[in-house]
């Protein structure tokens, strides 16, 4: 098992990212605005998770024009496209949605520290190979999966033992 970190992104978006959201705006009867492109350069430039908050607002820092709908609107259609995914993390007393981009990077989980917030990503070759035979002994055909942990990370449980 390895931690995986988040990668920088490659300056803006791709030629691939861009031909691949034009082409499902194309199935979906919808054009790519300017207000899209802004969105997906901005996704583009993230490193790592990001809220739809927090991207509406450096949007805004940075005078694009884009409205919140639209952003979180924008999403959603990148996620239907498959060049974002979506994960959810729950403090137990709200669920919050973040994001991150797809594209060139390995699949892998997440372990959410519930202390600090943290978000460790990681892969394991074999849990991954795991679930495709029980996947396949089940006669099931999986399309997508996400696996969360939730608990306390190192930094966290020391802290919790020092006090």
């Amino acid at each position: 098992m390895t931690e995986t970190k988040p990668q920088a992104a490659a300056g803006s978006r791709t030629t691939r990212e861009r031909e691949v959201f034009a082409g499902y705006l194309g199935s979906q009867n919808l054009k790519m605005t300017r207000e899209r492109e802004h969105i997906l350069d901005a996704v583009g430039a993230q490193k790592g998770h990001f809220d739809a908050e927090g991207l509406y607002l450096a949007l805004a820092a940075q005078s694009v024009p884009v409205s919140r709908a639209t952003v979180y609107r924008t999403l959603d259609h990148l996620v239907s496209s498959g060049l974002v995914q979506k994960v959810y993390l729950s403090d137990h007393t709200q669920r919050k949605a973040l994001y991150e981009r797809v594209v060139g990077r390995e699949h892998h989980e997440h372990m959410h520290c519930v202390g600090c917030g943290r978000i460790i990503e990681f892969t394991d070759h074999p849990l991954e190979e795991r679930q495709a035979k029980v996947c396949r002994e089940m006669g099931f055909k999986p399309m997508r999966h996400s696996l969360r942990i939730e608990g306390l990370c190192r930094a966290c449980q020391d802290e919790e033992r020092s006090a």
